[in-house]
Formats: C-alpha cells, sequence, structure tokens
C-alpha cells in the first residue's frame, strides 16, 4: 500500500492550494494521511474527494477542523499501527515528544516542525513529511510518502 503523507499545509493563509505535484502524486497512492494544520477544512473536504483520508488538527486548526478531527489516531494499515499526530512543543524535542504520545505501534506520522523527518528509533518509523508550502524551519518545502507491505513501513521525503 502507498500512502501520501502530508503536514502543516497551511492553507489559505501561506498558500492558495497545494502544488500541483502533489495532486500528480495523488492520483498513484492508495490513501492519504494528514499531520494537521490545515488551517481551514476546505482542503480537508478537497482532500477526501480525491482519496480516502486519514487526519488529526495541529495547533493552527480553528474550530471547524477541531469538531471533525481528533487530536491523534493510531490507523491500522496491512498489519501495521501507524500514530499520527500532529506534535507539540519545542522542535527539537518534537520526536520524543511524540513518541510518548503512543504505545505499540510501527510508526509514528507526526508535523509541527515543518522540517522533514525519516528516521528508525527503538524499532519504530518517526517520519514528518515537512511542509508543502512553508519553508519557516527548512530548507525546502516536501512532502512525504510511506510505503507499507509485509516487510514493514518504508519512508521517503519528497522534495518539491
Amino acid at each position: 500500500m502507498k500512502i501520501l503523507v502530508l503536514s502543516d499545509t497551511h492553507i489559505p493563509r501561506v498558500a492558495a492550494d497545494l502544488p500541483e505535484k502533489i495532486y500528480e502524486a495523488i492520483a498513484g497512492v492508495d490513501m492519504i494521511l494528514h499531520a494537521g494544520d490545515f488551517v481551514e477544512k476546505e482542503l480537508l473536504d478537497k482532500l477526501a474527494v480525491l482519496k480516502g483520508i486519514k487526519a488529526v488538527y495541529g495547533n493552527m486548526d480553528g474550530p471547524n477542523l477541531k469538531g471533525r478531527l481528533n487530536d491523534k489516531e493510531v490507523v491500522e494499515v496491512e498489519g501495521f499501527r501507524i500514530g499520527l499526530i500532529h506534535g507539540y512543543g519545542a522542535p527539537r524535542d518534537l520526536p520524543d515528544t511524540v513518541g510518548r504520545e503512543f504505545a505499540d505501534v510501527d510508526a509514528i506520522v507526526f508535523g509541527h516542525s515543518h522540517s522533514p523527518m525519516n528516521e528508525v528509533r527503538g524499532g519504530i518509523l518517526l517520519f514528518n513529511p515537512g511542509s508543502p508550502t512553508d519553508k519557516i524551519f527548512a530548507k525546502t518545502n516536501s512532502y512525504g510518502i510511506l510505503e507499507v507491505s509485509d516487510k514493514g513501513i518504508l519512508g521517503r521525503i519528497i522534495g518539491l
């Protein structure tokens, strides 16, 4: 299974829409994970029409999203458990912070820092796709792809 991973899209505050390259990539995936900070619900609605989506809210999301989404989820895919959370606190502590939020998961997808991460720690894949629209804490915009098979979960960061 191939999953497109987004976070910190900040639409329409930072950009009017996602880069076209992301919409092209959506056509080739099985589902979308979004780790929060949509900002407005319109992007969530637009993505849900294109593909199945699992999402959580982030610190920049308003009541219209917080009323629809949880702050964290565990998504089961092909026998693997993926924790999904936006994250909070200092960016340097973020991997440890989100790691404390889940037990018995194979991967944790998070955002908040806008800085991509694709690293296994303690047998758990920590995956932050970065932001496709905002480079405040990163050198480039990015999104992610997770490929789930019987061999495990493999993450890739895609620069824009």
